[in-house]
């Protein structure tokens, strides 16, 4: 149960998942020293008057510039990740088969059908996995017969994290006829990518129901 709680936790932080731009503690960090700078201030002016006002104001001017800077470049960072298409950490530490995981979506219930196999590991607010779901579609429709394609999707079921020992989202595993796991890849892949990577290890889909195109 902790394993699952600390891996939502890693998707909420993320800015993959579709949260705000900015981490939360950092703009309450911000808004806490403007804040407590204001509070002072105000009691120094109190004490000291006008004189010594001016000389806080020049100091709290900079302090007010500091904290915006590191406002947009928190933003700029969040805002690189989600562009670069990086991949998503979801790493949980350990190993666990599916059917101790209890998800329905087993290797052994999905793979092993006579068909090569890919199955992409991702979630719908994960911007590399948006980006995967066209290449998939391109490929089940091209090879359909020939290979399976499946996408499972961890929003619907969090348990696939630990049936598929996931580090990152998406993830993309290759299986072969048989539902032996081949080769597995971390983060955005294109469809040039997928189908050398079939050529490489030795799958020739075209063997599987009818001639490659």
């Amino acid at each position: 149960m902790l394993s699952v709680i600390c891996e939502k936790a890693v998707l909420l932080q993320c800015p993959c998942s579709g949260g705000p731009g900015m981490n939360p503690l950092v703009l309450l960090a911000i808004v806490a020293g403007i804040w407590l700078l204001a509070s002072w201030t105000r009691s120094v002016l109190r004490k000291e008057g006008v004189s010594k006002m001016n000389k806080i104001g020049k100091v709290a001017i900079v302090v007010v510039l500091i904290a915006a800077v590191a406002a947009v470049i928190a933003v700029k960072y969040n805002k690189s990740s989600q562009e670069t298409g990086a991949a998503v950490d979801v790493s949980s530490g350990g190993k666990v088969t599916g059917q101790e995981a209890g998800t329905k979506n087993q290797p052994a219930q999905l793979v092993g059908k006579g068909l090569p196999a890919l199955i992409d590991i991702g979630a719908g607010t994960c911007i590399p996995c948006k980006m995967m779901a066209p290449i998939l579609e391109e490929l089940k429709t091209e090879f359909a017969g020939r290979m399976q394609v499946e996408f499972l999707d961890i929003r619907e079921d969090s348990n696939l994290i630990q049936a598929y020992a996931l580090r990152v989202i998406p993830t993309q595993i290759f299986y072969d006829a048989s539902g032996k796991e081949l080769f597995r890849h971390e983060g955005f892949f294109s469809k040039e990518d997928i189908l050398g990577k079939w050529k490489y290890l030795g799958i020739n889909l075209g063997d599987f129901g009818g001639s490659s195109q």
